[in-house]
């Protein structure tokens, strides 16, 4: 990706932005409107799930790259490994909802505009925009293992807080609910999930490289 992203990206990394920031602000929003817990408690807990977290990333990483591509933080966010490891990040927190949590609950309103753009639609725009405009030929093997960091970082907070608070985000890790050990398994089997989604990346990655150049070569 270059320094100086073309219109047609701009438009793309735009809607991102403005979809990500509205899901965001919507959000918290709802939850602190909602009187389930005193104020800090519910900011807290705006700030301990994975989707809020991605998406804010994907909204940081969107806005930087238009409003200051040449800066430290946009030449970071247009890297192709740092772009290919929020696309797992936000591709998981689609998958995981909607194969297993959009069940337990029915949304409505505010509620559920959101929650759509939270776990559906900016996770599906965010992969079309990997898709046509990250540089493939520039992802290796050796990048899938640092994109493991957050996840891992993400998962230890969560057990430690809840430790404390009883809080915990997610049914799946829910240590109150399950048990250390089944939370552990669900955590670790999540882990695996990053792993391998990783690893399709790089691998497909590597599929379009080696077609991109073999069509150069014949042409």
């Amino acid at each position: 990706m270059e320094n100086q992203p073309s219109i047609m990206l701009k438009g793309c990394l735009l809607v991102l932005a403005i979809l990500g920031w509205f899901a965001l602000i919507g959000q918290f929003y709802i939850n602190i409107t909602s009187g389930i817990a005193p104020t800090s408690e519910i900011f807290i807990r705006y700030f301990s799930y994975f989707t809020i977290l991605t998406n804010l990333l994907v909204a940081v990483c969107c806005t930087s790259i238009i409003m200051a591509p040449g800066s430290a933080l946009g030449k970071f966010f247009q890297h192709a490994k740092t772009l290919t490891a929020i696309t797992v990040y936000i591709l998981i927190v689609g998958i995981i909802y909607n194969l297993i949590l959009r069940f337990l609950w029915k949304p409505e309103g505010l509620q559920l505009f959101v929650d759509e753009l939270l776990h559906s639609v900016i996770p599906t725009l965010f992969l079309l925009f990997w898709s046509l405009f990250v540089v493939k030929s520039q992802l290796g093997w050796k990048h899938v293992f640092p994109w493991l960091i957050y996840p891992s970082l993400y998962v230890i907070f969560i057990f430690i807080r809840g430790s404390f608070s009883g809080f915990y985000p997610y049914p799946f890790i829910n240590v109150g609910s399950l048990g250390y050990e089944k939370a552990l398994l669900n955590a670790m089997g999540i882990a695996i999930a990053f792993f391998v989604i990783s690893l399709l990346f790089v691998a497909f990655a590597k599929v379009i490289s080696k077609r991109t150049v073999h069509g150069q070569n014949n042409s």
